[in-house]
């Protein structure tokens, strides 16, 4: 029996609708480890890490959760979890080393072997192309500034529709494309770790591109049942008060934050209110004839990364900033209540502000929740039980929200909880643990937390109880 033999329970108090989708989420660079094996070479976070100062503890991806050697028993944990649905991503680097040319055949039997363990499993396999780790050869090139790296990127997803294609239904061209560029780019705290707002809005552009050119490539090989998607951070941004300047504040984030990425995606435009705010930093001729058009390319889904809100006040950020063209305008101030070792606030109603949100500016386009959850102090007790009610509690309330959107009218098919896995948490290194299930990096051995008992169930019913 699946999902731990948790007890069905009728007094279920909020249901969720009959095919939505449980899932778990994980990403290749944190959990896979063998950086060195099957013909893999360097990615931008390998780079990155190995940059003194760049990861706390100078800790690196090389081992990970080493899932590269482990997948047949973390596939296992996920059926004794009763998931219906696997996120995962693909290491670019792992099947085109350079970004260009053949596969590697090790790379991709690697990736033909999880699928078909998850089928096995009768997991549902959702394959991301790209979460961040782009081949250190297409960065010392350009990078995402660069035009070139959107066309290879289309190259890069035809190789896998045409490796994978047969097996895997859903497709997600690029996770958090916000991060890639203004994280990356932008005030530089994740790879490659360049400080320019310039570079950062080139990259932004770029990464539109390429997910539309992959869309297209991913629409001409994969089989016309095929679900085709992109997953984006969007910002649930509020205003710090009614102020004119404070509004204009959540105004200028909500454009280089979220509209940035929705209106080229959807609308085949850039938003205007952008346009003016960056006119300091660029005039935006690096867009060129079509390519709006070309980023707008049709897709079936929506994935939703969420895990706090923000409150936008008028004021200057740090430099370097994230926010091209908000910097010298906006600042931040935090919320009231509960916070997670990563210090961000537990604000489940900014979720469901968001879903609400695109239940009106996208009402045709279905919506998953691609990532959602909280890092925890966690750790094993003598006995060897890892209690997390802290997680346990933040994962009810956001479900709660969700359930509440779909009441509202939110399309929303799915959740994916992340993670499945205590990881390399990017620029913390192992000191953050997202994952429902406890990694000791020193052994990898996995045990169960008690948030990955509570998910089982909430999948076994359907739904959750009124308390959590």
């Amino acid at each position: 029996m699946t999902a731990l033999d948790a007890r069905t329970d009728t007094t279920t108090a909020l249901r969720f609708p009959e095919g939505f989708r449980w899932g778990t989420a994980t990403a290749a660079y944190q959990i896979e480890g063998a950086a060195a094996e099957g013909g893999r070479t360097p990615s931008i976070w390998d780079t990155f890490s190995r940059t003194p100062g760049k990861v706390r503890n100078g800790d690196t991806g090389d081992i990970a959760a080493d899932h590269y050697h482990r997948v047949d028993e973390d596939v296992a944990l996920m059926r004794r979890l009763g998931v219906t649905d696997y996120r995962f991503s693909i290491a670019w680097p792992r099947v085109q080393p350079t970004g260009r040319g053949p596969a590697v055949r090790q790379g991709l039997d690697f990736y033909r072997r999880l699928v078909d363990r998850l089928l096995d499993a009768g997991i549902r396999p959702v394959a991301t192309l790209y979460h961040w780790d782009l081949p250190q050869e297409l960065e010392d090139a350009g990078g995402w500034p660069h035009r070139e790296t959107a066309y290879r990127f289309a190259e890069y997803a035809g190789i896998m529709a045409d490796a994978l294609g047969d097996r895997v239904a859903t497709w997600t061209t690029l996770n958090e494309p916000w991060c890639s560029a203004f994280l990356g780019y932008g005030n530089g705290v994740h790879a490659p770790g360049r400080t320019s707002a310039l570079a950062s809005l080139r990259a932004a552009h770029h990464l539109n591109l390429a997910h539309g050119l992959g869309a297209r490539t991913l629409r001409g090989a994969l089989p016309g049942s095929a679900e085709v998607s992109l997953t984006l951070n969007l910002h649930a941004v509020r205003a710090f008060s009614e102020a004119p300047e404070d509004v204009d504040a959540a105004r200028r984030i909500d454009a280089v934050g979220n509209r940035i990425f929705l209106d080229p995606v959807f609308h085949g435009r850039l938003p205007e209110d952008l346009v003016r705010d960056t006119a300091s930093i660029t005039d935006w001729s690096f867009v060129a004839d079509g390519d709006l058009a070309t980023a707008a390319a049709p897709i079936d889904s929506l994935g939703i990364n969420y895990y706090a809100p923000s409150v936008a006040a008028a004021g200057t950020s740090e430099s370097p900033s994230p926010w091209a063209g908000a910097e010298r305008h906006v600042r931040f101030e935090p919320l009231p209540g509960p916070r997670t070792a990563m210090d961000w606030p537990v604000d489940a109603d900014g979720l469901h502000e968001l879903l609400v949100r695109l239940r009106d500016e996208l009402p045709n386009t279905p919506l998953v929740i691609t990532e959602n959850g909280a890092a925890y102090d966690d750790y094993a007790d003598p006995s060897g039980n890892v209690k997390d009610p802290e997680r346990v509690a933040y994962l009810h309330a956001h479900l709660a929200a969700v359930h509440r959107a779909l009441a509202d009218g939110a399309d929303v098919r799915g959740y994916f909880l992340w993670s499945l896995l205590d990881n390399f948490e990017w620029a913390y290194g192992y000191g953050k643990r997202f994952g429902i299930v406890h990694v000791d990096f020193a052994t990898q051995r996995r045990t169960l937390k008690d948030s990955a008992r509570w998910y089982a169930e909430v999948i076994a019913r359907g739904g959750l109880l009124e308390e959590a």
